[in-house]
């Protein structure tokens, strides 16, 4: 998950077209800092890694039941960490029932769902399950599913064109535009339609981890959930550096920085 709050942090100040549209740009400006993608990713995580504790990860009404509770525990204690406004309502409703939403906040926190199984189909089922809480519109598990099988297939060895061929073929999105084509035109949009093929182009593009941030943020939009998504998909193909996993758990609040830690503890212990 370093990769998803890196690159929520280091695309934050450039959100709503704020950048450049360039990948020459100061990779922790003055303004970075975790917004409700790192918030939600976390809460994801924490969620997920409960179910396999109670050994209900197989259960879909015990596991949605574990990520609402999770996310509006997290929600509560992080207020004012820039949620969009659908979303917000959830957090204060005592119903919890989803509301069709096709935007990209299913994308940007489902990097867990990438990481914990063994298996392709589980990983697809359960980010679907994360998705479907609250964006149950075909497009938003759409986002949800590209994000996390992406992230499976990158750090289950598969290849740059093996992910292209799945991201296209499978899940349907349109991945034919290159950076340069996409980068003009682009501006701020919330849909995961017009950010999922965008942000993966962008890890497809890049040379390593830090090109792919690099290529994401260039791309400007909805800046930091794009290069939240990118991140966390080049941190399944590429790892993340020593000196940029410290600078992420500098920039958390101790409460996100044990969940991060217990989560990777738990994936080198399981996977050896």
């Amino acid at each position: 998950m370093y990769g998803a709050i890196l690159g929520d942090i280091i695309g934050s100040p450039y959100e709503f077209d704020r950048g450049r549209k360039t990948k020459d740009f100061p990779f922790f400006d003055k303004g970075a800092r975790f917004t409700d993608d790192s918030v939600m990713t976390i809460a994801v995580a924490d969620a997920l890694m409960e179910a396999m504790d109670r050994g209900v990860m197989d259960n879909e009404a015990a596991v949605k039941a574990l990520l609402i509770d999770s996310m509006h525990g997290w929600g509560h204690r992080f207020p004012n960490s820039g949620y969009g406004g659908r979303f917000y309502q959830w957090l204060r409703c005592n119903e919890c029932e989803p509301y069709y939403s096709w935007g990209n906040g299913s994308a940007m926190r489902v990097a867990a769902a990438g990481w914990l199984y063994d298996d392709f189909e589980t990983t697809r089922r359960v980010a679907r399950w994360t998705a479907e809480v609250t964006h149950n519109h075909p497009e938003g598990v759409k986002g949800a599913e590209a994000t996390a099988c992406a992230i499976f297939l990158a750090r289950t060895g598969s290849s740059k064109e093996e992910i292209r061929d799945f991201i296209t073929n499978d899940i349907g999105y349109d991945l034919s535009r290159t950076c340069d084509e996409i980068r003009p035109g682009y501006r701020h949009v919330e849909s995961c339609q017009e950010t999922v093929p965008e942000a993966i182009t962008a890890f497809l593009e890049g040379n390593d981890f830090e090109d792919v941030i690099r290529t994401a943020v260039s791309l400007g939009g909805d800046c930091d959930t794009l290069t939240c998504i990118a991140g966390s998909i080049a941190e399944a193909f590429y790892g993340v550096p020593e000196y940029l996993k410290a600078e992420c758990e500098n920039r958390l609040p101790a409460v996100m920085r044990a969940i991060l830690i217990c989560f990777h503890q738990h994936i080198s212990a399981t996977r050896g």
